[in-house]
């Protein structure tokens, strides 16, 4: 997620506690925000009383002060929260409840004595009925649906000439080459079609336009929805999907086209100048045009942010293409009667398989041995309130020690845990320890690209391998996480990019990939639209969404904040409109190319 985005998202977050307003009551015609409902309270007790909250979804962490007494608060409906009423004479819970409101509803707190009077009672009324903020989303999805459904009857009610011409262009059939990725054909795999040799995998662009078209979606906001975000410390939300599937089908691309590249002839002096070159302007573009607000002027060196979305998908693309470069496989040996056979995707590329090996012990020795000042060693939690407030600077353990220690202040300022655990230092999702398993996780893709080489015209034999990876790495995934959030071994923690994030989101991708797969290279049932169309110019929408994405006509001030509507419009406009630019650039036959 590029920063733009994360601040906006950080933004948002800050609504998830806004805490109590004291001074009296507040008037039951006040107009809240999106995600929130008003709570009052009354205490009819003669003691004075406290009232404190914490999330369920913070791990652990302490509970915060609310209001006292008789007086109303603001509080956020995206969690589940647990609010406790102590007694500040007796110094002493008087009562507890867990409770999800609903936005826009307002609520009455009543603390009345009991006998005896050491067992007070806390009742809930409803003063007004909140509103439904899944509406808009349930509206959103119908018409996207109908939509579909128009595009996909269409072809059947109208049989003239030019819908059929129409057709036959917007679907994929022979496309041009992507520049996206080399200028080569990334996505070429033998098939079973005898009258052409080679015809490009339109799942390969499909996957990487669907996951382009997500990540879009969610950096304009999501329509505001939680889950639309990222999730705040461990745990999986939509948005951390998108990384993961974008890095996976690049290592897919990289062993497609530096095998095409091999098996043509092609030098590995000029597959090494290729992949440097490409590398450095990726770290560039991330780094000096997609850099969030300096604070000292334009281009201050005090405030550029160092790590970045695109400098590490250039660095993964650089080690992932040197791997192939060194030990990649020109041709398939066909070898009979030889125990690694079934397993020949595997076993050839073994000097890769060492290195990846090698890679993840390093991040597993740091992460959990390397000792951090003040801070446990192995620590993986977000500091600040959370573990009961005893590590308040250690968030991210090791990862965060080590991106403070080489970069300084050049760190992303906002991490999503800021608001919820209300951490105080820096912290970047984007961070050294992350990125190398960032390179397991395009690894898993380079495996996915060995599978449709190996197996090529056997189109059982891949689907079987898709789904077998797809079931190992989920079998390590629910091992490592002990199928929890936060009770883990290794929780999936998408800021961490955890192990169990990566087996866990390689699972995702093994599966996503099989299913467009077979829909749309085997079974030919659906072409890729409209998510090919991005998928084919994945740098030009990346680029230019995070740079024009906050300004008219894709986005603009918002006047409705009191419900999801607008927001949600505003996020699906802008989507469709880098959707539609993509269309018209793939009907002008321009892909860019680095």
């Amino acid at each position: 997620m590029e920063p733009a985005g994360r601040i906006l998202g950080a933004a948002l977050t800050g609504l998830f506690f806004l805490t109590g307003i004291h001074g009296g009551h507040l008037r039951s015609s006040r107009v809240l925000k999106m995600d929130q409902a008003l709570l009052t309270f009354h205490n009819q007790q003669t003691e004075e009383v406290h009232v404190s909250y914490t999330s369920d979804y913070c791990y652990k962490c302490l509970f915060q002060p609310l209001v006292r007494n008789n007086a109303s608060a603001v509080v956020s409906t995206k969690f589940t929260l647990t609010l406790q009423v102590t007694s500040q004479l007796r110094n002493s819970t008087l009562c507890r409840w867990s409770q999800r409101y609903e936005e826009g509803g307002h609520y009455s707190v009543w603390i009345r004595p009991s006998e005896p009077p050491n067992n007070p009672t806390c009742t809930h009324h409803v003063e007004k009925s909140p509103r439904n903020a899944y509406l808009p989303l349930v509206a959103a999805a119908l018409l996207l649906a109908l939509i579909v459904l128009l595009f996909a009857v269409a072809p059947y009610i109208y049989r003239r000439r030019c819908t059929a011409r129409l057709v036959a262009t917007i679907c994929c059939k022979g496309p041009p080459s992507s520049l996206d990725h080399d200028g080569t054909q990334d996505g070429e795999a033998e098939t079973s079609n005898s009258n052409t040799k080679h015809r490009r995998l339109c799942s390969l662009d499909a996957f990487r336009g669907f996951a382009l078209t997500v990540m879009v979606f969610v950096n304009y906001g999501g329509g505001g929805y939680w889950f639309f975000q990222h999730a705040p410390w461990n745990g999986l939300t939509v948005a951390d999907f998108v990384m993961p599937w974008i890095v996976f089908i690049m290592g897919a691309s990289v062993l497609l086209a530096f095998t095409s590249m091999q098996r043509k002839g092609v030098r590995r002096v000029q597959m090494l100048r290729k992949l440097t070159w490409r590398t450095v302007v990726l770290i560039l573009l991330g780094f000096c045009f997609l850099n969030y607000s300096p604070r000292d002027g334009p281009l201050s060196w005090s405030w550029l942010r160092v790590p970045g979305v695109l400098q590490r998908l250039g660095f993964t693309y650089f080690v992932m293409s040197l791997m192939q470069t060194l030990w990649g496989q020109k041709e398939v040996p066909l070898r009979a009667h030889h125990w690694w056979n079934p397993v020949q995707d595997v076993v050839l590329y073994w000097p890769e398989w060492l290195f990846i090996i090698l890679l993840e012990s390093i991040w597993l020795c740091i992460t959990f041995l390397m000792p951090v000042p003040n801070c446990p060693t192995g620590y993986l939690g977000a500091g600040g309130i959370g573990d009961e407030g005893l590590y308040p600077n250690c968030t991210g353990g090791a990862a965060g020690y080590i991106d403070s220690w080489m970069f300084g202040d050049n760190m992303f300022r906002y991490p999503t845990c800021k608001e919820m655990y209300r951490t105080t230092q820096p912290f970047d999702p984007e961070g050294v320890l992350g990125t190398i398993n960032s390179v397991v996780m395009g690894f898993m893709g380079m495996q996915a690209g060995k599978i449709i080489i190996f197996f090529r015209r056997k189109d059982v034999h891949i689907m079987s391998r898709f789904l077998l990876w797809a079931v190992i790495l989920g079998i390590c995934a629910a091992i490592l996480s002990k199928c929890t959030r936060d009770g883990g071994f290794i929780p999936v923690n998408k800021n961490l990019w955890s192990l169990s994030y990566v087996t866990c989101m390689g699972c995702f991708s093994f599966l996503l990939l099989g299913a467009m797969y077979f829909v749309m290279d085997i079974k030919g049932w659906w072409g890729g639209q409209p998510f090919i169309y991005p998928g084919m110019n994945s740098i030009f929408v990346y680029v230019g969404h995070s740079l024009l994405g906050f300004y008219f006509p894709f986005s603009w001030e918002m006047h409705f904040q009191e419900s999801h509507w607008e927001w949600l419009f505003q996020s699906l406009w802008g989507t469709s409109l880098w959707l539609l630019i993509s269309y018209l650039l793939y009907r002008k036959k321009f892909f860019l190319k680095i």
